[in-house]
């Protein structure tokens, strides 16, 4: 008799697989059934497998786990889905159940432990970046997971958001709020100018960054492979210490500059729902975060020209735009800045990137960033944005157009320094009224929808 599985809350996954209906309208959003038109890489086809897998209790066989691990968690299905089926608590379900059966490969096992450990740990990653650098020149000669980290390490992205010479801004004499700003584990190594970008906008606004000691990680990546018991760790760790710092009053909202991790944190009640002495730490935390986007939309900020009449390519991070609903927010940030902020094709369909899916799953990642890319610089924008590290990371291998975090675009717009690859913008006169607009340029909307809620 094969050993039991046991997942957290299994009851609510199976009765969230069993809510789906079989409409399809999935089927047309999912990036990896478009790509190939296979069904067990649709979201159907992924929740009958996972309905077959958690009913026998058994290992799942490698055909399963396969074409679950091809999913890229993106949640544009949960988005579409007209019968509300949480696809998420499925698929990370079924991802628990994959690593406990410890199905996968012994090689595949230590690479997904090691990815974890290393990119959940800064103090690993510094190093590992550096010799990850030493691979740039064999990226076309490896194949698999050690081709793609070669090929990810020569991203321009990364060479644009490594840190500027530039020192701390010193705090405002009289902030009029205090926040704490989640640095992200993987992003305070790589994407070290992102997190200065926001420090420089907020101090500008007269908000005071304040540290928050014990915070690490937000467990979103190791949630996402399936380590769940190693992601509440993280999660119950950043509880503690945001609830103590808001509870005392030394801060009086959470900033989040990495969606994925703003997505996973506002998930914490149910994640975090068999720790019911935490409950009330809990609920103070995911009621305090908020993306940079939100905050910035709702401060009076002042335009320093600079990036007048910047033709900004926006992409909609899928941790953004189906994990969190925010997508006016950023655009209308953008506008007042006197962008010109422009959606892409296929806005719902995924980058590729998903936190370890480049590294996973490179050939369908690969596809999926090229025809994001591709989308993106259509047009010839000066810029393709995105409030995610990851995606900018991604979309950045395909084309020669610059990429930026929404929040450098706004503190360059504001008096900071141009993010790399935009120090030869000259800004450009302001259009007439009677000229008629750039057919692809987005009206900035004046209302926020639902998610789209401000400070």
């Amino acid at each position: 008799m094969p050993k039991t599985i046991t997942i957290h809350r299994p009851d609510a996954v199976r009765a969230a697989a069993e809510s789906c209906v079989h409409f399809g309208f999935c089927t047309a959003v999912c990036p990896t059934y478009v790509l190939d038109g296979e069904e067990l890489d649709s979201p159907r086809g992924r929740i009958a497998l996972a309905r077959e897998m958690l009913d026998s209790g058994a290992a799942p066989s490698p055909a399963a786990v396969r074409h679950l691990d091809r999913c890229l968690s993106c949640l544009s299905c949960e988005t579409t889905c007209a019968a509300g089926v949480s696809y998420h608590a499925i698929i990370d379900g079924a991802r628990e159940h994959i690593e406990k059966s410890k199905a996968r490969p012994l090689t595949q096992r230590l690479l997904r432990s090691a990815l974890a450990r290393v990119l959940t740990t800064p103090a690993l990653l510094r190093p590992a970046a550096a010799a990850g650098r030493l691979l740039r020149g064999a990226a076309g000669r490896l194949g698999g997971p050690l081709g793609a980290l070669a090929s990810l390490s020569s991203a321009p992205a990364l060479a644009a958001f490594a840190p500027r010479t530039e020192g701390t801004p010193q705090p405002p004499a009289n902030p009029t709020r205090r926040v704490a700003l989640l640095d992200g584990c993987a992003q305070s190594v790589l994407g070290a100018e992102i997190n200065a970008s926001a420090k420089r906008l907020l101090t500008r606004a007269g908000i005071a960054v304040v540290d928050v000691p014990g915070v690490q990680c937000c467990g979103a990546l190791e949630l996402h492979m399936g380590r769940r018991e190693a992601a509440t760790r993280h999660m119950e760790q950043a509880v503690r210490s945001w609830s103590a710092a808001l509870l005392a009053g030394q801060i009086d909202a959470i900033i989040s500059t990495t969606s994925g991790c703003g997505s996973v944190i506002k998930r914490y009640e149910e994640l975090l729902s068999d720790h019911p002495e935490l409950s009330t730490q809990v609920r103070l935390v995911v009621e305090a975060t908020q993306d940079i986007s939100q905050i910035a939309a709702s401060l009076s900020l002042t335009a320093s020209g600079s990036a007048l009449g910047l033709a900004v390519s926006y992409h909609d991070s899928c941790s953004l735009k189906h994990g969190l609903k925010i997508e006016r927010p950023p655009r209308r940030a953008l506008g007042k800045l006197d962008m010109e902020v422009r959606d892409i094709a296929e806005s719902h369909l995924c980058c590729g990137s998903a936190g370890t899916y480049n590294i996973l799953e490179p050939a369908i990642s690969d596809r999926l960033g090229q025809r994001k890319a591709a989308h993106a610089s259509a047009g010839q924008p000066d810029v393709i944005a995105a409030g995610n590290m990851g995606c900018l990371v991604q979309i950045s291998r395909f084309t020669p157009v610059p990429v930026a975090h929404t929040v450098q675009l706004l503190d360059w717009a504001t008096g900071g320094p141009p993010p790399r690859g935009l120090e030869d913008f000259r800004p450009k006169p302001p259009r007439a009224a009677a000229d008629t607009p750039t057919p692809a340029a987005t009206p900035v909307p004046t209302t926020a929808g639902s998610g789209d809620l401000l400070w």
